[in-house]
């Protein structure tokens, strides 16, 4: 049963007024992306409205645009399910990732100040924090975060609407290996930051590149450890 695969307090009541079909959708689709919902799990209407204190019209819904977006899969006379990745899928999107990171940083080494400098530093601060508490959701948070404000001190809209498309499913799997890549992930974000800081784009493409190189292959590998 659902219930008893989510935590207590896990699922957010939805407030109101407001675009209920589009708060269920996000809360939903956040849900999958923390794996509070994991891959190959049953979705059941009844049980994810009781949840989220909606009817079930809006979940329905929602598990429609989820299908069509690839987060869910609808079987014929078995209903829905958390879609399973398969290692192809997760390969070409993180390779992608690669690409649009790699020129992120290259950009941000370009055209950073002391600010933004600032901001990655404390960041960073944060996230080894988190590593050592053991704190994966605040891990993956907080790695989301860094990756967002190199894409933002890039300075280049068009890739970071680019990066937007892609920014959940890297969280969803980054999330089982975060512990893996643990202290050696802020370890290479620090390297990031000190390339950025001497405004060395070649070293930073060469930091970020290997970077999100080391996630990949962990990804792949992380049924062997």
């Amino acid at each position: 049963m659902l219930s008893a695969k989510l935590a207590q307090g896990a699922v957010p009541k939805l407030e109101r007024p407001g675009p209920l079909r589009e708060r269920v959708y996000e809360a939903l689709l956040e849900l999958i992306t923390t794996r509070a919902l994991r891959p190959g799990q049953h979705l059941v209407e009844s049980e994810l409205a009781g949840h989220l204190g909606v009817s079930r019209q809006p979940v329905r819904e929602a598990l429609q645009r989820l299908n069509t977006e690839g987060w869910v899969d609808l079987r014929p006379a078995q209903g829905a399910f958390v879609h399973e990745p398969t290692e192809e899928e997760a390969d070409q999107l993180l390779s992608v990732r690669t690409l649009l990171e790699a020129e992120a940083a290259r950009l941000a080494a370009a055209n950073s100040g002391s600010a933004g400098i600032a901001a990655l530093e404390a960041l960073c601060d944060r996230g080894e924090q988190s590593v050592a508490d053991d704190d994966v959701d605040l891990t993956v948070a907080t790695n989301a975060a860094f990756h967002a404000k190199v894409m933002e001190l890039a300075g280049n809209v068009v890739l970071a609407e680019l990066a937007a498309q892609v920014d959940r499913r890297v969280r969803w799997y980054y999330t089982p290996v975060a512990r893996q890549r643990g202290k050696q992930s802020w370890i290479e974000h620090r390297e990031l930051i000190a390339a950025i800081a001497g405004r060395d784009e070649r070293r930073a493409v060469e930091v970020m590149k290997g970077h999100t190189e080391h996630t990949r292959n962990t990804y792949h590998h992380r049924t062997q450890t």
